[in-house]
């Protein structure tokens, strides 16, 4: 299978693949509902992770950010990872922990642990437009693994997806000289690229593992991998001295980050075409951007709107040029 089937299957399939995970939703959201509450569920998704962003920056104000990344995944995993277990999922054996130990490091440690790190150095808005966009990094890894043809929509998108970011950063070429803001996004976009590679990871080993029930696996293991290394390394700081600001920041996180949201996500998708309930993508960095200028006060100026605005369009230009493409055939993922 060439780079664009696996691009095209990554944004059909996921939908199909998440909507059999009702079966084992503690809210019973299988159960059919109506177009409005499916649209209010879009609405908390579009919310609650745009403000994740907002959370994150409050978290690693007063504490460590690998630390808070960390509590946070370890918190989550053990929710997702006991609820599983208590619905009869049974643990990977032998060689189905590959994927999962590979996607912990792309996905957690590095994506998730990474991006968090950054917000500590750049603005809440500015981190969310960065981690955008990622399928514009899968088209670049595209053109280097795959002999097709470039989509022209997708090349249309990608030039105006890297030419908005470009405008966002016109008016902060003077802070690349500044060494913390240099190093966020120098974080920021290793995150962003990580997170490409695991989703070409993911699609490729889909029909060795169950994707969900490794994703709680895939955070035990790196918090456990970040709480070790930060204290390994003098950067973690004790849990009496955590302030109650980041505890409630990690509070937020993991409440209604990890859990809510998803579970609205998924009665979403049940709901909504997939095409619509994917609109999150692009509210979320708004979301960000507003709350961030409330919150923190952080700058809304004309080129991160312009510039915001033109990634996010050349974003779904790229999505919309895949999603043009017939999916091939593949195997179902394992049940759980």
């Amino acid at each position: 299978m060439n780079f664009f089937d696996f691009h095209k299957t990554i944004i059909q399939s996921s939908a199909d693949s998440l909507r059999k995970l009702s079966v084992f939703n503690p809210l019973t959201i299988h159960k059919k509902g109506t177009r409005s509450k499916a649209l209010f569920a879009l609405a908390l998704v579009c919310f609650f992770w745009g403000t994740t962003w907002i959370a994150s920056k409050e978290g690693v104000r007063h504490m460590p950010a690998l630390q808070l990344a960390g509590i946070r995944q370890l918190i989550a995993g053990l929710l997702y990872v006991g609820f599983f277990l208590y619905k009869g999922a049974v643990l990977p054996k032998g060689k189905e922990w590959i994927p999962i130990l590979v996607l912990s490091f792309l996905n957690f440690i590095m994506s998730n642990g990474l991006s968090t790190w950054g917000v500590k150095y750049i603005s809440a808005g500015l981190g969310s437009i960065m981690g955008a966009i990622f399928p514009l990094w899968l088209v670049v890894i595209g053109l280097f693994i795959s002999k097709e043809k470039l989509p022209r929509k997708a090349l249309i998108g990608l030039l105006l997806g890297f030419s908005g970011v470009c405008i966002i950063f016109y008016e902060h070429l003077q802070d690349f000289l500044i060494p913390d803001f240099r190093f966020g996004i120098i974080l920021s976009l290793i995150a962003t690229w990580t997170w490409a590679f695991a989703t070409l990871y993911t699609k490729k080993q889909a029909a060795h593992f169950n994707p969900y029930f490794s994703l709680g696996l895939q955070m035990l293991i790196s918090a456990l991998s970040l709480i070790c290394f930060t204290g390994a390394t003098g950067n973690a700081i004790p849990l009496s001295d955590i302030p109650w600001q980041s505890w409630a920041a990690i509070a937020y996180l993991v409440l209604f980050g990890s859990l809510i949201a998803f579970v609205c996500y998924l009665y979403a998708l049940q709901n909504l075409p997939t095409e619509q309930a994917s609109i999150y993508a692009y509210i979320n960095p708004m979301v960000a951007v507003l709350c961030g200028w409330l919150v923190f006060n952080e700058k809304i100026t004309i080129f991160i709107t312009v510039g915001g605005a033109v990634t996010l369009l050349g974003v779904y230009l790229v999505n919309k040029a895949f999603k043009a493409i017939p999916p091939p055939e593949q195997p179902e993922p394992e049940g759980v």
